[in-house]
């Protein structure tokens, strides 16, 4: 087939069955690879749609693709939004039982399968090989390919073995797909899965419809509670470090009333799975969970995502984050850190082989903690992309919400000096809170006992609160200048904090929030939240191209975004949840909020209507025309007649 003759092809099944009629950045690429028979490597960050990149060519070739997933949560909701489209597509797992295992391999030797997703251990069973070696194979598609990697933050034993596609499926194409890949994995996933001369796919990791906020933990219910005010209604995940933290976190939330529901390994496998599954079927808006939540959760709506703590690495919080959004609308992401996250994540890194790399991400993730920048920078940067704008617009640092230190250098060479003239020779040093009550002229009993009184900086910084002079400590670590040592997390200086003992360098640190620069950065952020959602972050509704470029240079999409009848899609989304529950899947399946926010923009009474609307292809106008259409009818009926005008146009 001709270039040409295939791109038309592309765009025919994108609007039949997805109902867009415009890729998203590397999709066509990856697709055309595909379809050229090449093997490709693609990297696509969480939610820019990178399972479309293998679904469209599957459906476009000959025979059926395997899909490797990690998950049967992820497999079933991946088959079921398929399904929905009017995609053959199908799952083996162990959680089917044998007459429904029976039928699938039923429909896989019929050649009535266009995709099916199964797991690595089953793909190298000897029952799992014969079968598809009976049946014609288009391609191989290993998702979530970072698994395979030692390096990687998932790693997965079965997916070491995903070489031996190669042996068992002569001639036959593998393509490998994740979110997050540093340059170490990246190399590690072509070798493992034994590539010659791939396509790479590499899109930008920068998610620029997230706005990223990290602060130092304080009152950690009272920081919650102010994020959820933010964001009424609204879908979230609050990720805790500790399963006590879950549970603890989750029953104060309850209790003021906020109604949540907690996820962790230590609830019963009915219990985590009954949580999780109303959630997903937005019979709850709000889960409190470890990082054991979220891998399998493709719900496209959530609009915040909480971290009560640190996470133990870049990739990690990148990858928890990236479930905020996934719809590409404006979300939003808080972090609340305290110095005691990285003793817990150092202690549980010694039950790792891996306990050096562990660290050494560990050290990344404090240092984007406590130094104040461009967040969306880090991450670009951190995964080996260049990031070329000066201001993002879209994180705290760049918003003007991070009051810097007048004077760092003098800062600085206090706490340092402090923490030099304490210490007892080479081997006894005090931890932060000890040095900062030295610093505040704090008059402690441990003071008193170690004779620290008449030390020369005792009350060097008697102006400053003790949590300012606790922060800078924090950032002053964060940033390599001091360094975390023994069992009691004491305090010693490092050759860059020597440096800067002598000034030659300068450190970069932030002060804390006072209650009225809170107050007033609370009133700018809703108004900047206001503003994200008339201007989209940039991001274009139903079928309008979105700009793709930096959030600092996009214009404001003043078009159907900023005339969603909120009432109307209130009642749009109560329609898909009732059809949800009917069906008895997720409600992200039937629609996303992105096609239901275009239909309470646009209004549409006609089915030709509605088949412009964003994600209404051909399957869906069939399903679901009439019913949202219906609730669009009898809403614009009890409209004052004012407004009828203003319809007539649609």
């Amino acid at each position: 087939m001709k270039n040409k003759h295939i791109s038309k092809e592309m765009y025919a099944c994108l609007k039949r069955y997805w109902g867009y009629e415009q890729f998203r950045p590397w999709q066509e690429d990856a697709i055309l690879a595909i379809l050229d028979e090449r093997e490709t490597l693609t990297i696509l960050p969480t939610g820019g749609g990178k399972s479309l990149c293998f679904q469209l060519p599957a459906m476009l070739k000959d025979g059926m693709a395997v899909v490797i997933s990690p998950l049967i949560s992820l497999m079933k909701d991946q088959v079921d939004g398929l399904k929905d489209m009017g995609i053959s597509a199908e799952c083996l797992n162990s959680s089917q039982g044998p007459a429904q295992q029976s039928s699938v391999i039923g429909r896989i030797r019929n050649q009535e399968v266009k995709l099916l997703y199964i797991s690595p251990e089953r793909l190298l069973t000897q029952e799992t090989i014969e079968l598809l070696r009976s049946t014609d194979l288009s391609f191989f598609v290993i998702d979530e390919a970072h698994c395979i990697s030692h390096w990687g933050h998932d790693f997965r034993d079965e997916y070491r073995h995903l070489g031996a596609i190669k042996d068992n499926f002569p001639g036959i194409n593998i393509h490998a797909f994740t979110a997050t890949a540093t340059k170490e994995v990246q190399a590690d996933i072509l070798t493992q899965l034994r590539f010659d001369s791939p396509q790479l796919n590499i899109a930008s990791v920068d998610r620029p419809n997230l706005a990223y906020r990290v602060m130092p933990r304080s009152n950690i219910i009272s920081q919650i509670t102010g994020v959820l005010e933010k964001h009424p209604k609204e879908a979230g995940i609050i990720y805790c470090l500790r399963r006590s933290d879950v549970d603890d976190i989750s029953g104060r939330l309850n209790k003021l009333g906020f109604k949540n529901l907690p996820y962790h390994a230590g609830l019963s496998d009915v219990e985590r799975h009954l949580n999780q599954d109303q959630f997903i079927r937005e019979e709850v808006n709000i889960i409190v969970a470890t990082v054991a939540f979220g891998m399998g959760i493709d719900r496209k709506d959530i609009r915040f995502v909480i971290h009560a703590a640190m996470p133990k690495s870049i990739e990690h919080y990148h990858q928890e984050t990236g479930r905020a959004g996934r719809d590409g609308l404006p979300s939003y992401c808080y972090m609340f850190y305290g110095g005691g996250d990285f003793g817990v994540w150092n202690f549980f890194s010694k039950q790792s082989a891996n306990r050096d790399v562990m660290l050494n991400k560990l050290r990344i993730m404090y240092n984007f903690c406590t130094q104040p920048q461009c967040r969306h920078k880090v991450f670009v940067n951190y995964f080996g992309q260049e990031y070329g704008q000066s201001t993002c617009q879209a994180c705290d640092y760049c918003l003007g919400e991070v009051d810097m230190v007048d004077d760092p250098v003098g800062v600085g060479q206090k706490i340092l000096n402090c923490i030099d003239s304490v210490k007892c020779g080479d081997d006894r040093s005090f931890g932060a809170g000890y040095v900062a009550n030295v610093l505040k002229g704090n008059p402690t009993s441990q003071i008193a006992r170690w004779g620290h009184q008449g030390n020369p900086n005792f009350a060097a910084m008697s102006s400053e609160t003790l949590a300012s002079i606790r922060y800078s400590i924090e950032q002053l670590i964060g940033q390599g200048y001091l360094s975390r040592q023994g069992e009691y997390d004491t305090l010693f200086l490092t050759d860059q904090g020597k440096r800067l003992l002598n000034g030659e360098i300068t450190p970069i640190l932030a002060k804390p929030l006072v209650a009225a620069r809170k107050k007033e950065i609370s009133i700018r952020q809703k108004a900047r939240k206001a503003q994200d959602w008339a201007g989209g972050f940039g991001y274009g509704f139903g079928n309008r191209k979105p700009n793709h470029g930096p959030v600092a240079n996009r214009k404001p999409n003043h078009g159907p975004l900023a005339c969603v009848d909120e009432k109307l899609f209130e009642l749009l989304r109560e329609k898909r949840a009732e059809l949800a529950r009917k069906q008895g899947v997720p409600a992200y399946i039937i629609f996303g909020d992105r096609s239901l926010k275009d239909m309470a923009s646009v209004k549409p009474t006609t089915s030709e209507a509605f088949f412009g609307v964003f994600g209404v292809g051909e399957h869906k106008l069939k399903i679901y025309a009439k019913p949202f259409i219906d609730v669009i009818k009898q809403y614009s009926k009890k409209l004052p007649s004012a407004i009828s005008p203003f319809l007539k146009k649609y």
